[in-house]
């Protein structure tokens, strides 16, 4: 696949990239706003991971127009600035990650994000019983649908997606849609898992404690 990283950092930019190119990609490297702005038109790129925090160009604009002139290729904002992440998202952003974050964590981000872009029938995620199918929004438990809500379908895909991984609360907490603070507070992962656990099977999510979460084995 085909990616374009943009990123005036070179500190940041160099790793970055060579985590890219080991991972199997070609990687373009915008260092500025202007390289940027040259570099990234429709139809080129599979993937942009973009600097939200550019010194000499507003990211946010310079995705807008990508978007205006038919550009569809995923992009993955890169912020220091959390507080922006529903300005990113509504963008046209296709996922937001905290910096500072850890590389192996990027890949296997690009490659779920490319993995569901590059699927014509649309990603449909299975893990024993539990089949999730992110284009209809349908989650079923043993061939029975699950009646889930936004925040609990949202941390569903993400445990779905690397089953035996365990993702850390700060990576579920970016999954959730923009509003989950609303609802819950502080607290708002623990109290969605155990909202999810009560429809799925409390057995169904391991607490890796000090770190997060998983599914459980198939054993």
């Amino acid at each position: 696949m085909r990616l374009l990283l943009i990123e005036e950092d070179e500190m940041i930019g160099d790793p970055i990239a060579d985590a890219m190119r080991r991972a199997g990609h070609t990687v373009d490297w915008a260092r500025d706003g202007r390289g940027a702005e040259q570099l990234l038109k429709p139809d080129i790129y599979d993937l942009v991971l973009l600097d939200a925090d550019l010194s000499k160009c507003d990211a946010i604009d310079l995705l807008l127009r990508y978007r205006r002139q038919g550009g569809r290729a995923a992009v993955i904002m890169l912020t220091d600035t959390p507080e922006r992440r529903i300005g990113n998202v509504d963008a046209g952003a296709d996922d937001v990650l905290i910096k500072p974050f850890d590389l192996d964590r990027l890949v296997s981000r690009v490659c779920s994000l490319l993995r569901r872009r590059n699927d014509p029938e649309g990603p449909v995620y299975s893990h024993g019983a539990l089949v999730l199918d992110a284009v209809s929004n349908q989650a079923t438990m043993r061939g029975q649908a699950l009646s889930l809500d936004p925040f609990e379908f949202a941390l569903l895909q993400a445990l779905l997606e690397e089953p035996m991984r365990v993702c850390t609360r700060s990576e579920l907490e970016e999954r959730l849609p923009n509003d989950r603070g609303k609802q819950f507070g502080g607290d708002a992962i623990e109290s969605h898992v155990q909202s999810l656990r009560c429809k799925i099977g409390a057995e169904q999510i391991v607490t890796v404690r000090g770190v997060g979460y998983r599914l459980s084995s198939m054993e």
